[in-house]
């Protein structure tokens, strides 16, 4: 019996809410492969249920979690998810004609770049620091692997490189407070490695902090969206503050992170 052909593969912990949603969108696949670092909601069941294979691991961070994923993934493309992203219906086509291309023989890149939309509080974002951005997700599986990095991840790709029309949609936070939270929990870890870098301090912090808001509220035109343009914007300018200011004092044990999503 021959590989399937597309494996897609998403780290998750505690995300019930929204695991049976982000697989379902997938369900074209050949495989789906969940890795759950220690969910205590019923995530694991539920991605059973829709008919994923489940694998539970430790927390290792982002990067090394998602190679995790590849390295368990047997198709010989992958799409690799996180569990608060969706494939939209145009994207999803456009992923299977590039599988029969490749299928039938025909020359396609190693990976593929997609436009991602998202939505904060249930409103898309038009503007601002987190309007439409590209990831690479779609590759030949032994042609790309995932950096390292404990956050902000990114794929990189050994390869040639194209790009698929259609949208993945991506619910980054379900209320203010989510956002709050994780914003702070990323700065943490992001200071981690300007630390490593010899960055930080308070001026830093202040300077930087200031030049995110008007990045991303005023040059990126953020104030377009409305009350979610100004709460974006003041959220990523007191991430990078945070980042910076933690970067610049004394390093302290960090706080066990499991893998949820962005």
């Amino acid at each position: 019996m021959s590989d399937p052909l597309l494996s897609v593969t998403v780290i998750a912990c505690n995300e019930a809410h929204r695991i049976e949603r982000c697989l379902g969108s997938a369900a074209f696949a050949d495989e789906r492969v969940v890795l759950d670092s220690g969910s205590v909601d019923d995530t694991v069941q539920r991605a059973r249920a829709a008919g994923a294979r489940v694998i539970q691991t430790d927390w290792p961070g982002f990067g090394p979690q998602k190679n995790r994923a590849i390295d368990a993934a047997t198709g010989q493309w992958v799409l690799s998810l996180d569990a608060d992203e969706e494939i939209g219906p145009e994207l999803a086509q456009s992923i299977a004609a590039v599988l029969a291309r490749a299928a039938r023989g025909e020359p396609v890149a190693d990976a593929y770049w997609i436009t991602r939309s998202s939505r904060y509080c249930g409103q898309t974002i038009r503007f601002g620091d987190w309007r439409n951005d590209r990831v690479l997700r779609l590759f030949r599986r032994g042609r790309a692997r995932f950096s390292d990095e404990l956050v902000h991840e990114r794929l990189v790709c050994e390869g040639s490189e194209g790009r698929l029309s259609g949208t993945l949609l991506h619910d980054s936070v379900d209320s203010a407070a989510d956002a709050r939270e994780k914003a702070e929990r990323y700065a943490r870890l992001g200071a981690e490695r300007l630390r490593a870098r010899g960055r930080g301090g308070l001026w830093p912090a202040l300077t930087h902090g200031f030049w995110t808001f008007l990045r991303g509220y005023l040059f990126r035109l953020g104030l377009l969206d409305g009350r979610a343009g100004l709460a974006i914007a003041c959220l990523n300018a007191r991430s990078t503050y945070i980042r910076y200011r933690l970067a610049g004092l004394p390093a302290t044990a960090p706080s066990p992170t499991a893998g949820d999503s962005r």
